[in-house]
């Protein structure tokens, strides 16, 4: 199948870009999904995920949140994060855990190398990752992005126009997934991929069924699930969770140490059973 992609801009003043991708040959107008980015922003992963939905039939769009009017702040460039990443892709899995949240940690880990490049990735992984440790994060800045994301997919975008829209998010952007689902009454699903789950005052404002798919071994969420998946049952919502044993946070991400290919794969089949039944 032949893949079509763009860049497109969207929101009241073209302030918003995202990068979107749908099946060449397929007429249009098509559901759609926004795919939302790890901590790590829009980068070659999620443009290749979204390029994953695509080839199954969807218009995908993956928004650059950390971007406004096309530009980011200079740590958080596209070409410092892979910086970044291609450092902790060289670390043990334990090891890269610990340099992402702890400072002592990342310094020892960044030490020998190059000055210019340990004050990059040092400043890069700082700005990236700041009150994650401590739970203090704020991610509502990032939800009118989204809101206006599914609009435009639903509304104004011509190969989407008048479908339905369904999100998938991983990691940051799985927590932002749910988000979405609790202020766009129109959002037809929602999957959470290893994502901390959304306050439980904000729960009622959900519409459709939700998804979620953790790692066994990635306790400071998966922990969480349960009292999710209660307060979603008292509230009369559909929530759906699988944890999968022996996997790790972001075993989706196949560019990481911690991909684990059974939990992928089973993960991806749910997310597309789910879409096949709620965007008709």
């Amino acid at each position: 199948m032949s893949l079509a992609t763009e860049r497109v801009t969207y929101g009241a003043h073209g302030e918003h870009t995202a990068f979107a991708a749908w099946p060449g040959r397929a007429a249009a107008p098509l559901p759609a999904v926004v795919v939302i980015q790890e901590i790590w922003g829009l980068d070659d992963h999620i443009e290749d995920v979204a390029g994953r939905f695509a080839m199954a039939g969807y218009v995908a769009l993956a928004p650059d949140l950390y971007a406004t009017n096309g530009v980011r702040p200079a740590p958080i460039t596209r070409e410092r994060v892979s910086e970044t990443q291609a450092f902790l892709n060289g670390l043990p899995l334990a090891a890269a855990g610990a340099a992402m949240m702890d400072p002592k940690a990342r310094e020892a880990a960044l030490a020998g190398r190059p000055e210019g490049a340990r004050a990059r990735i040092n400043e890069t992984l700082g700005a990236l990752f700041a009150g994650v440790a401590s739970g203090s994060r704020d991610l509502d800045a990032y939800v009118p992005k989204l809101v206006a994301a599914t609009a435009f997919l639903r509304r104004d975008f011509p190969r989407s126009r008048g479908r339905r829209a369904g999100a998938v998010g991983y990691c940051m952007g799985g927590a932002l997934a749910a988000l979405l689902a609790c202020h766009d009454p129109e959002l037809a699903a929602a999957v959470i991929y290893y994502g901390a789950a959304p306050p439980a005052a904000l729960i009622a404002g959900i519409r459709c069924p939700v998804l979620g798919l953790y790692g066994a071994l990635d306790r400071r969420v998966s922990d969480g699930v349960p009292a999710f998946a209660e307060a979603m049952k008292a509230a009369g919502k559909t929530f759906e969770s699988h944890v999968y044993e022996g996997a790790a946070h972001a075993f989706f991400n196949d560019t990481r140490a911690s991909y684990d290919v059974a939990a992928a794969r089973d993960a991806f089949a749910r997310t597309l059973d789910l879409f096949r039944t709620s965007l008709p």
